[in-house]
Parts: structure tokens; C-alpha cells; sequence
């Protein structure tokens, strides 16, 4: 199973080659970038020129998948409206398609597999308007990156266009078959519970998102933080139809401190060894 991270847990820092580095020692075969200007700043030619450069430089590591941004602004915390592909308004969702396709554009100078897109914003209610603009959203984004060579994974989220049974609904109406999953497990503890969202998702997963919580709050806890299940998940997680990479988003130090980046690797080291996946 491919060992893989999310810079997520560095996302309050500049993302520079020495913390990619980081990550390598802990133990990461793949990496997910997250698209936030602060932390990966997808606009700036520059900025990519150098993230594009490391992975050429550190084959085999694969830039296995960009998330893809939230807001267009972001600051650590502080941040504007989110972008919506889901929206009713029309205006509000070519402008979140846009932003979108300026994230996709990094795969010209820095080739990636994976896009992780979210449907809807967390508590959002379904209806079928909502659902009918974020099948038009998706058929344009999947139009705009498959020359790229990149593939739209829907990620499951706590609101009701991104359940579970929605995503899975959504993919089989739409009969876009190159669509895949990125299976969260901590957003499906806090939702139905790690198996019972899994079981109508399995068949369409390519990637996931590790991390833990206490099944009220959204935490992303290193693996044994929280109340889910590793081993169970595991044992699901291995008989799917592909298994899919096993990727960590967790939650990395509020204030970025250097001191927690030295502890990183160790961390990454003690979470694979314990989700039965030991690294180097």
C-alpha cells in the first residue's frame, strides 16, 4: 500500500523543498499538496517552478494529488467566501470553476495524478438545483484536466450533497466512470462511521485521507488520537476493489513552530507503523 501525506500538516508555513524533504524521512512515498496561496501558492509560476523541480528531482516520490482550494483568499485562518461549485448562483459557481482550473493548471509545470474536490461547503443542504449545478461544475473541471492528465476525486464531507450515498449517486448518474473517491475517514466518523460509509463508496476509491477525532469535532488527530477504529479500517480499507493509496491529512502545529517540525517525521514514522504499513 502506498505511503503517502498531505503537506496539510505544514499548512501554515510557506511549502518549500526542505519541508517536502521532511516528509520523505518520515516515510511518504506520495504527496498531496494543498492548494492555499498562503501555504502553496498555485498562481505563482515562480512557486510551482520550485515544488515541480523537487519531485523531478526526488523520483520516485510522486506528486500523487493537489487538493484543491477552498477559498480564493486565504490566510491561515482567515479567509474569504468559500468556492462553491454547488452554488444555485450561477456567477458564484463559474467563479469557483475558475479559480479551480487556475489550481489544475500547476499539472503543465508540475504534473500531478489526483485533483480532491469537495461538493458543496460543509453543512450544505441538498436539493436537486444544487445537485444538477455541481453535475455542470464537474462535467466542466473533468473537461478542463483530463488533457492535463489529471482525474477528479470527489472527497465525502459533512453536508448532504457529499454523502456517501450522494457521491456515489452522483457518479452513477452522471456516467463520468473516470471519476473517483477520496475515501475521508475522519469526515465519515464523524457522519455514519467509518464502515457504513465506506461500503457504498468502496468500488470508486483511489486515495484517502487519514486522520482521527473524537467523533464530535473535525481535529484531523494523528492515527490513535481519536476513537476510530485502525485495525477494522484498515482490513476494509484492504479489501476494496483498488486499494487505494494511504494518505495522512493531519493536523500540523497552530503556531508552526519549528520545534513540531522536527517531530514530523517521527510522527509519520509511528502512524504508518501503526496503521500496519511500516515505513523506512
Amino acid at each position: 500500500m502506498l505511503r503517502a501525506i498531505s503537506t496539510y500538516v505544514y499548512v501554515r508555513e510557506r511549502l518549500h523543498p526542505g519541508l517536502l524533504d521532511s516528509l520523505v524521512k518520515g516515510g511518504a512515498q506520495a504527496i498531496e499538496v494543498r492548494a492555499e496561496k498562503s501555504h502553496f501558492d498555485y498562481t505563482s509560476p515562480q512557486h510551482v517552478r520550485e515544488i515541480g523541480s523537487w519531485f523531478r528531482g526526488n523520483a520516485p516520490i510522486e506528486f500523487l494529488s493537489l487538493h484543491s482550494p477552498m477559498y480564493a483568499q486565504q490566510d491561515g485562518e482567515r479567509h474569504g467566501p468559500p468556492l462553491n461549485i454547488a452554488s444555485r448562483d450561477r456567477k458564484t459557481c463559474i467563479e469557483a470553476m475558475d479559480e479551480i482550473k487556475r489550481a489544475i493548471e500547476v499539472a503543465e509545470r508540475a504534473p500531478f495524478r489526483y485533483l480532491v474536490q469537495h461538493l458543496g461547503v460543509t453543512g450544505e443542504s441538498f436539493d436537486e438545483h444544487k445537485f444538477d449545478a455541481a453535475m455542470t461544475s464537474i462535467e466542466h473541471l473533468r473537461a478542463f484536466a483530463k488533457p492535463l492528465g489529471v482525474r477528479l476525486l470527489l472527497e465525502n464531507t459533512a453536508n448532504e450533497l457529499a454523502t456517501p450515498e450522494k457521491l456515489a449517486e452522483f457518479i452513477q448518474v452522471t456516467h463520468m466512470d473516470d471519476i473517483g473517491v477520496c475515501f475521508d475517514f475522519g469526515h465519515a466518523q464523524l457522519c455514519q462511521g467509518v464502515a457504513a460509509s465506506f461500503e457504498p463508496l468502496k468500488r470508486y476509491i483511489r486515495s484517502t485521507h487519514v486522520h482521527d477525532n473524537h467523533g464530535t469535532s473535525d481535529t484531523h488527530g494523528w492515527p490513535g488520537e481519536g476513537v476510530i477504529d485502525w485495525p477494522k479500517a484498515m482490513e476494509l480499507l484492504r479489501a476494496a476493489p483498488q486499494v487505494p493509496a494511504l494518505l495522512l491529512e493531519t493536523e500540523g502545529d497552530p503556531q508552526g513552530s519549528p520545534e513540531f517540525g522536527k517531530k514530523v517525521p517521527e510522527l509519520m514514522q509511528k502512524a504508518f507503523a501503526r496503521l500496519g504499513v511500516p515505513g523506512n
